[in-house]
């Protein structure tokens, strides 16, 4: 378990700044100096306040917003115009209201004209936030010097500032009967961890930093977010692509974003990988799988969201783009590895490999055409999907064809010609009806019709790439498409001039298929487990929000010279339960009842003590104890169980102590349960070896409200 309870220095800079001021009996020198004082003391106060901030995202993880990287000013970019799009937002429905409630006509014309303005701002503003979406390179490995295909990255969503500790303070008073001053480190933490998780790093620490906070909002939903009534906290979050500000006073909204954002953050991580590289694309394959996993895991446990990005038909779009982009990593990777020896059999499972690619960005296509995807993901992204779509085509076509110039007919063995005959496919009319040639001049007929197919599909991309404004300026994107491009030429240069009418057809189509199988991985919540910053109020179980129970009351009992016993048995763990209480006993006629939970004996508080420390203090005692008590007001769940767990200890005390303790075991759930989760394989290259099982934290399907 994480320890969240550390101080952090104070940075060797440090600089204390002492103000001293001459003495003066002069008016004007005495307010210059006070003025002077006001000043530096306020310089002083930022500097403290700066030092904080980067103590605080040192302790927690977090980035400086300030450290002027690409990445960092598009996202303050992004955060500006948010709170542009808001501003506007607010005034235009001021403005609807008004117009409607006035009768004025004239005001009305001025209201009207106004409001022909804001929309227009709007416009402009969500425009250049649409530009900023589409500023893929910036997310890219920025060391290449060999230009690779670009991949599409998400931006971070934004939150504002929340202050919990007047809410939190005031519910530990009311609801807990606890001074809600003790939990003032505590509340600390937990807001500085928020305010760390607005600006993760691209790492895999700022991956553990969000997912930290995720589970940290486990105990935060259930100690302090009553199902009958509101604290008056919301958490406002802004849509990733438009801006647009939803805000709800559910934790499970702040949940849906926070994995949004490490979704998200999977992304820049899988484009900013080396794909020259067999490592990095490895890498990249992890990223896009794990990012796909993190949508669909918010697919299926929120729904109903306020904002567009966390709906469902635009996750289910995420996780097929995202599996897309590691599809595509794939077969860089089988490229990569294959370029020094590369036979015709390699050469046509390429082909079918790039033609899945091909295949499922057209899937993409579809889902990104639909209702309301198609109106809210910016232009440049639809773009580019199809130039993917149809530059993988033409590398399909193009492997084959290599394939097919790599060994003469007669030396082709019989498994390679059932391969041509299975992903080749002709429809006998305006195409090639030979997939698998019988002599040399078909050999060569059939692979200048694939080249040829290549190269119109070559030209096809690009030519998408010219017609999109955002991709017309993307040179790494032109470069990439223009050296495939060069290479096909190269090709169909080779095999030479033939004459022969057959030309005139095209080649068939390639059919798509794929010898490795991707599967997604999950956020795996049990790597980053936390501790309850808020344990010291007892099991989150049983001392939660939406349980009640009466204040803590105190109770003395005082054994008389007879040594009888006081009369009351208790059972369970953390807390202890009062199992039964004897009838015109010392418990009895001090106020003890069946049920209640013993919180404190003394001054030792036990509400996380075992059943055995319990009896232990108990006796310890002696003649006189003081315990202190509640009575929960929904005795429902403290039924005792009608078999008693033979796992449970259940001891008998001393008959001039306590009584007879039950042993039974308290409500279930007293601590966070957990089930073993199996880990899916991200590796799609080689087979695992041994697939070790990970505790993945239990969480409830929260729907939003």
């Amino acid at each position: 378990m994480l320890k969240w309870v550390h101080h952090s220095p104070l940075p060797k800079n440090h600089v204390t700044v002492v103000t001293t001021t001459q003495p003066s009996t002069k008016k004007g020198d005495k307010e210059v100096n006070a003025q002077q004082n006001v000043t530096q003391k306020t310089t002083h106060d930022q500097n403290q306040s700066d030092m904080l901030d980067v103590c605080t995202r040192k302790r927690f993880g977090g980035s400086d917003p300030r450290v002027a990287t690409c990445r960092g000013k598009l996202q303050n970019r992004r955060s500006k115009l948010n709170q542009e799009i808001n501003k506007e937002l607010r005034l235009r429905a001021g403005a609807e209201n008004l117009f409607k409630a006035t009768t004025n006509r004239k005001l009305k014309e001025t209201v009207a004209l106004e409001l022909s303005f804001v929309n227009s701002n709007l416009q402009l503003l969500k425009e250049q936030l649409a530009e900023l979406n589409s500023s893929v390179e910036l997310y890219q490995n920025a060391d290449s010097e060999e230009p690779v295909m670009p991949m599409i990255p998400l931006g971070l969503k934004e939150t504002k500032d929340i202050d919990f500790r007047e809410p939190f303070k005031d519910f530990i008073l009311e609801h807990y009967s606890e001074d809600g001053s003790h939990y003032e480190e505590a509340i600390a933490d937990l807001m500085d961890t928020r305010q760390a998780m607005r600006t993760p790093t691209r790492d895999t620490p700022g991956i553990a930093l969000l997912l930290r906070y995720y589970n940290q909002l486990y105990f935060i939903e259930r100690r302090f977010f009553p199902p009958d009534r509101s604290l008056g906290i919301y958490f406002e979050w802004f849509d990733s692509l438009t801006g647009v500000p939803s805000c709800q006073r559910t934790v499970a909204f702040e949940k849906a974003s926070v994995l949004f954002n490490a979704g998200a953050l999977y992304t820049q991580l899988g484009a900013r990988q080396d794909r020259r590289t067999a490592r990095g694309l490895d890498q990249a394959v992890d990223s896009f799988l794990r990012a796909a996993g993190t949508f669909r895991y918010i697919h299926e446990n929120f729904t109903n969201a306020p904002s567009m990005d966390l709906g469902p038909e635009m996750l289910e779009m995420l996780v097929q783009l995202m599996l897309a982009q590691a599809r595509e990593c794939l077969f860089e990777k089988l490229e990569l590895q294959s370029r020094d020896s590369r036979d015709i059999d390699i050469s046509l499972d390429l082909a079918q490999e790039a033609a899945q690619v091909a295949a499922v960005y057209a899937d993409v296509h579809s889902l990104i055409s639909r209702e309301p995807v198609r109106d809210y993901v910016p232009e440049s992204w639809v773009s580019l999907i199809l130039v993917k779509r149809e530059h993988h085509l033409a590398m399909a076509h193009k492997h084959c064809a290599v394939g097919l110039l790599e060994r003469p007919v007669s030396e082709m063995r019989v498994e390679t010609r059932l391969v041509l005959e299975h992903i080749q496919e002709s429809d006998g009319k305006t195409q090639i009806d030979t997939t698998v040639p019988k002599d040399e001049q078909e050999r060569k007929l059939l692979s200048r019709a694939h080249l040829r197919e290549a190269q119109i599909l070559h030209e096809e991309s690009q030519r998408l790439q010219r017609m999109c404004r955002e991709l017309k300026g993307k040179q790494a994107l032109a470069r990439v498409l223009k050296r495939a491009q060069d290479a096909t030429f190269e090709e169909y240069n080779r095999v030479g001039d033939e004459d022969d009418f057959r030309e005139l057809l095209d080649p068939p189509h390639i059919l798509a298929s794929t010898k490795f199988q991707l599967s997604l991985t999950h956020p795996d919540f049990g790597q980053h487990g936390v501790d309850d910053l808020f344990r010291s109020l007892g099991p989150v179980a049983i001392f939660s929000a939406k349980r009640h129970w009466t204040a803590p009351r105190l109770v003395q009992l005082q054994r008389g010279p007879g040594g009888e016993g006081f009369g009351f048995s208790v059972r369970g763990d953390a807390p202890v339960i009062v199992a039964a209480v004897d009838h015109n006993s010392l418990a009895d006629l001090g106020g003890m009842k069946e049920g209640d939970f013993i919180v404190s004996i003394g001054d030792k508080d036990v509400k996380w003590a075992s059943h055995d420390q319990v009896v232990r203090l108990i006796k310890q005692c002696g003649d006189s104890i003081s315990l202190k008590l509640v009575t929960p007001m929904d005795r429902n769940y403290l039924k005792k169980p009608v078999k008693s767990n033979r796992h449970d200890k259940g001891s008998v005390s001393a008959s001039s102590s306590s009584g007879v303790s039950s042993g039974q075991p308290s409500p279930a759930g007293s601590v966070t349960t957990a089930h073993v989760a199996r880990r899916l394989p991200w590796n799609p290259f080689k087979k695992s070896g041994s697939q070790r099982d990970s505790r993945d934290l239990t969480f409830d399907n929260v729907i939003l409200r």
